[in-house]
């Protein structure tokens, strides 16, 4: 795995679903196998400018998830690689069931794109915001949960989970993101980054909060705390080498996610430390409750998903160690 971090972090200059789409063109322009399918939401993930010029690649199943789903496992039983996309929400609970037996229990090679993840939906609302996705997905034996942080680790793992076989979830934000890494840089999957080093704390981040954990740890460095953050893009399986890590080395964790605080990134940490290295540890993310309505940004304050709600928790944190 090869690191790149930007020199500054601030918003890209192309969208996520850019760099998604650009992946698969360029996998399909390679002759590999690969069958992006959508549920009438082309235009919204970026594959619409593919359409006409891969018309035997591209498939829209118009607003029928899980019968999507159910022809992706069978495309995979077929030899091809199926990225069936549609938003987060439908794509964890309204197509489970054929994602579980369709796909996981059959041992397929299906790659299920859920979009719009957690407050991220913004106006959509709060049917719309996928806050319990990575809980369902987690429950699933063999899936794979990854969640790019920018553009850059976009591209890089579309093409990481068309050459692995096996079912994955890939939640996606669909708009630009925070920049953190530069083009050239490697991930490997199950493998966390760290995107800075620290002694007093660790915050665990993924997806949109890795940004903000960056923020909170300027917001502690001039409170002289010294914070390590990690990127844990792969939330499933995760990286436990790097959570045991940290506990050992900073003796306090905080976890920050978009999603509810219930079964995604904060659970999957805990269960890590309270079965081998228990430390304190706190939780950022949304707390057992619906989503609403609003622009993302102040969605993210209403459910305290700001750097400075990391920054509450690792002062509270650090109190406990």
């Amino acid at each position: 795995m090869e690191v790149l971090l930007a020199k500054e972090n601030k918003p890209e200059e192309i969208e996520m679903r850019q760099a998604y789409g650009e992946a698969l063109r360029d996998m399909m322009d390679q002759n590999m196998p690969v069958m992006p399918m959508d549920a009438d939401l082309m235009r919204a993930i970026g594959l619409l400018p593919y359409r006409d010029q891969y018309p035997d690649n591209i498939v829209d199943c118009g607003i029928a998830e899980a019968n999507m789903f159910g022809v992706a496992a069978g495309l995979s039983a077929e030899g091809f690689i199926p990225f069936p996309h549609t938003f987060g929400v439908f794509a964890s609970r309204r197509g489970c069931d054929q994602v579980f037996m369709s796909g996981a229990y059959a041992k397929q090679n299906v790659k299920v794109v859920g979009s719009d993840p957690g407050v991220l939906a913004g106006l959509n609302g709060g049917t719309h915001q996928a806050l319990e996705d990575v809980a369902i997905m987690r429950a699933i034996p063999g899936m794979t949960i990854i969640e790019p942080t920018d553009a850059v680790m976009t591209k890089e793992l579309t093409y990481l989970a068309a050459k692995t076989y096996g079912m994955f979830y890939i939640r996606l934000f669909r708009s630009k993101a925070v920049k953190i890494y530069e083009e050239g840089t490697k991930f490997q999957i199950g493998k966390a980054v760290k995107v800075k080093d620290g002694t007093d704390v660790t915050v665990i981040a993924a997806g949109t909060e890795v940004a903000e954990a960056i923020k909170a740890s300027e917001i502690m460095k001039e409170k002289g705390v010294s914070v390590r953050v990690y990127d844990m893009f792969t939330i499933k399986p995760l990286d436990k080498e790097a959570v045991l890590e940290a506990a050992e080395e900073t003796g306090a964790i905080v976890t920050a996610e978009n999603h509810n605080i219930i079964g995604g990134l904060g659970s999957a940490v805990a269960e890590v430390l309270a079965e081998n290295y228990p430390v304190p540890l706190e939780r950022i993310g949304v707390k057992d409750t619906f989503g609403e309505v609003g622009p993302a940004d102040w969605l993210k304050e209403r459910f305290e998903l700001k750097a400075e709600d990391i920054a509450k928790k690792i002062e509270k944190v650090l109190e406990r160690k």
